[in-house]
Order: structure tokens, then C-alpha cells, then sequence
């Protein structure tokens, strides 16, 4: 009977930009076809985690922006426009 592998423990990234570059260099070590079975199975997870990372930080700027459009167009005031 095997020993079931411990779960490893991915540091959180810093940004939505360094989660991004880490996701495309596992992207990119992946395509090359070069890894391990086990680091790919690694690899895949940290990817994983890097893809709902990185979907969440969009989905709540979406709604930043999505709020900020609808203070701008409820606060509308033609008056406030430049005729030129």
C-alpha cells in the first residue's frame, strides 16, 4: 500500500502581475514537455491555484469598474461638459 503524498504548501504571489508571469513560466516549462511526471503533476497544481488566483483579482476589478461606471452615469451632469 502506498503512502498517500503530503499536500504541498504554495506561498500565496504577491500581485496579480507576479501571478501571472509564474503562471506563464509554468505554461511554458510544461509545453517544453521536459518535466517529470511528478513535477508536472506539481506544476499543474501551483497553476491551478495561480488560475483562480488570478480569475478571482479580475473578477473583483470587473465589479470595481462596474461600480465606478455607475457612480459616473448616475452623477451625469451635461452641464459639466466642454463645448467646443
Amino acid at each position: 500500500m502506498t503512502k498517500p503524498a503530503n499536500p504541498v504548501k504554495f506561498s500565496p504571489p504577491e500581485s496579480f502581475e507576479a501571478a501571472l508571469a509564474e503562471l506563464e513560466s509554468i505554461v511554458v516549462e510544461m509545453e517544453a514537455g521536459q518535466m517529470p511526471l511528478e513535477l508536472s503533476l506539481e506544476a499543474h497544481k501551483r497553476g491551478t491555484e495561480l488560475l483562480q488566483y488570478c480569475q478571482s483579482k479580475l473578477q473583483n476589478a470587473q465589479q470595481q469598474v462596474r461600480l465606478l461606471e455607475a457612480e459616473t452615469l448616475k452623477n451625469f451632469s451635461p452641464s459639466g461638459i466642454d463645448d467646443r
